[in-house]
């Protein structure tokens, strides 16, 4: 079983239509979507949800309002989660939980157990079927952190899906950046597809995402996107990413096409049979044959 995750140093590079033509031509295999704080594969795959779980990320402090004795020792938050208002008549504790690091040290200087630490929901996770294919998808709900940890937990899911039916390949769409959710993604993977397009910054997000994944071991590939808007760009993008041994798959026009597929929602190689599909497939063939070799 074979793991390829694709990813780009930034959004609105194609990542997830390109991925979503993959998981269209690529048999056999499983998809998961560890975009987890903006999801959008679900909108070409249209997955229908088999399983729905709840996904609880780092504990958070929670006030005992009743065990309260208003000593205030617990003001002591760096990071301004838990305030205290009071006056000659009240005294109240409060703490936003969107805030709170989950550090846990107004719960240590609590001497009455008034602060507990507790696992708070901070998004759901689902495992889908498709008429491609079972997915693995996700969505942190907004504010929330821990998406390195969901993103592990698709990933793995996805893993394990696999595993038991027999699947010849994971299809991740990987988030987008270079922090720790793209990390997280990539881990234990065999294949990374960069997803760039040709401008400046694409070279620049390039440069960063290559630098953050620098150390682990496995196959690199590119794959420029919109490479007509400046061709020249994309030969220099090209060129650099030769010299940090990332394999070319290959390159994709420009084409308004691809936003009406995604408009009709269909991965856009069953959209369209024109260059564009054509270009695609190619990319697919050359990157199957180097993984599966």
């Amino acid at each position: 079983m074979k793991q390829i995750v694709v990813i780009s140093g930034k959004g609105g590079t194609g990542k997830t239509v390109i991925t979503g033509a993959f998981a269209a031509l690529a048999e056999n295999k499983v998809m998961a979507d560890c975009d987890v704080d903006a999801p959008d594969l679900h909108l070409l795959l249209n997955p229908e949800v088999k399983k729905e779980t709840v996904f609880f990320g780092m504990p958070k402090a929670v006030h005992l309002e009743e065990r309260c004795r208003k000593c205030g020792s617990c003001d002591k938050c760096r990071f301004g989660a838990l305030k205290i208002e009071k006056d000659n008549v009240s005294f109240k504790v409060n703490i936003n939980s969107s805030v709170c690091e989950g550090c846990a040290l107004c719960e240590f200087l609590c001497n009455f157990g008034a602060i507990e630490m507790r696992e708070i929901r901070s998004g759901d996770w689902f495992i889908s079927e498709t008429a491609y294919g079972s997915m693995v998808h996700a969505l942190l709900q907004p504010g929330e952190e821990n998406s390195g940890m969901l993103v592990a937990l698709c990933r793995k899911e996805a893993g394990r899906i696999a595993e038991e039916n027999g699947n010849d390949y994971v299809i991740i769409d990987g988030p987008p950046g270079s922090g720790c959710p793209v990390i997280s993604a990539v881990t234990g993977s065999d294949a990374v597809v960069f997803v760039t397009e040709p401008t400046g910054s694409g070279l620049s997000d390039l440069k960063k995402v290559l630098d953050a994944v620098k150390q682990f071991d496995f196959r690199k590939f590119l794959c420029i996107n919109k490479y007509d808007i400046n061709p020249g760009k994309g030969e220099e993008i090209r060129e650099f990413a030769g010299r940090r041994d990332v394999e070319y798959l290959g390159r994709i026009p420009f084409d308004r096409e691809v936003q009406r597929s995604v408009e009709k929602r269909v991965p856009f190689i069953e959209y369209s049979d024109n260059s564009t599909a054509r270009s695609i497939k190619d990319i697919f063939g050359k990157l199957k044959k180097s993984v599966d070799s």
